[in-house]
């Protein structure tokens, strides 16, 4: 059966814009198949987290640490034991650079001990200032403990405390991955070593507090450089370098 030509063309224009509509959606459905989850959908085609520390974070949190000193009615302030315990304290508070945390001391109120345990917090104070805490640095607070004759005092503050993460995971087989990424578990075990031996966790989450520079010598620098003299320090004759020219 034959067709008009006007007919004929219309037919091959249709046919035409469904072969271009088919190839568009076989286009769009290969771009959406590019971006979907590979596996179990732990990540997305085309980008993981390659890094050990974004992979295995080290988790850094505050905990109390706590020093508890017995204080028996009727002493007269501290013990030559327990004023060492609290210069111990003290100074282990200073070498983790806790300055984020006011030291915290508790002392009991209403108690048969009242009164010695006051004696001893004055003690506490007076070992801190010496130790260089300003007193906006030390919170004192009042605790009931009405009816116990030993009530402590306790003297505390927050520390950083690294956690690092659970290892040992293999949920898949390395032999038969064509990924060309990095298994989950690369990197773990540094991660989880690195958490165990760090000294001070607190250096994982800032620089430490910095001590005031000597101004004595930048001073007298900047005073010869506002004269026009040379700013290099003068040596006597012995504490020139000798060479055997000399």
């Amino acid at each position: 059966m034959m067709f008009p030509k006007n007919k004929r063309n219309a037919a091959s224009s249709g046919r035409s814009a469904r072969r271009a509509a088919l190839g568009s959606a076989v286009i769009a459905a290969g771009l959406l198949a590019g971006c979907g989850h590979e596996g179990e959908g732990s990540r997305v085609m085309g980008w993981s987290v390659v890094d050990p520390a974004q992979r295995h974070p080290i988790m850094v949190t505050q905990q109390p640490t706590t020093l508890a000193l017995k204080v028996g009615r009727g002493s007269y302030g501290l013990s030559p034991h327990q004023r060492a315990q609290v210069i111990s304290f003290v100074e282990r508070y200073r070498s983790l650079d806790a300055s984020n945390s006011r030291m915290i001391v508790e002392a009991p109120s209403g108690s048969s001990n009242e009164v010695a345990a006051m004696q001893a917090v004055a003690e506490i104070r007076t070992i801190m200032s010496e130790a260089g805490f300003a007193a906006s640095d030390v919170s004192i607070e009042a605790v009931q403990a009405a009816g116990n004759a030993q009530a402590p005092v306790r003297i505390s503050y927050l520390r950083y405390v690294a956690e690092g993460p659970q290892c040992g995971k293999w949920p898949g087989n390395l032999g038969s991955s064509n990924s060309n990424l990095n298994y989950p578990n690369m990197g773990c075990a540094n991660q989880a070593n690195f958490a165990a031996m760090i000294a001070n966790p607190a250096d994982l989450v800032k620089p430490r507090t910095g001590t005031p520079g000597v101004g004595e010598r930048s001073h007298t620098v900047w005073e010869k450089y506002q004269k026009g003299e040379s700013t290099i320090s003068t040596k006597q004759g012995d504490e020139k370098v000798q060479t055997k020219g000399n």
